[in-house]
């Protein structure tokens, strides 16, 4: 038997303000508060496809650039019509040493982390 991933763990100033961002980009709710942190995951809750994100205060900055992110497809629209979605939500471009030739967006949620848009759409779990 395998390892399967339950959760990531993203330590940020505003646990409520970012929760409340990433469940708006992943259709997630709000599974669990404790201790001043914020866990968010799909609606079928714990036991769902995909794990769950954690969002754990912490008051140091984030590093200039971590070492993981979140790469996000859109599941019923176009990558321009996603990325006009994400803009709105608070997500705002970002420049990690891309060339402009990629296919996909990189962005920073309202805390500055980075994450991808992808192009490809895929099905909605």
């Amino acid at each position: 038997m395998a390892c399967r991933i339950s959760e990531l763990v993203l330590e940020c100033r505003d646990p409520e303000a970012l929760a409340r961002f990433w469940c708006e980009v992943l259709d997630f709710v709000v599974l669990d508060r404790d201790q001043g942190a914020v866990e968010i995951g799909s609606r079928a809750g714990y036991a769902g496809p995909q794990p769950t994100i954690v969002f754990s205060p912490h008051d140091d900055p984030p590093p200039a650039q971590g070492r993981l992110h979140i790469d996000v497809n859109a599941t019923d629209r176009d990558q321009d019509a996603e990325l006009e979605r994400l803009l709105a939500l608070g997500a705002r471009p970002a420049d990690v040493g891309q060339t402009g030739d990629e296919s996909w967006h990189v962005l920073a949620d309202p805390e500055g982390n980075p994450f991808c848009l992808l192009r490809a759409r895929i099905a909605p779990v």
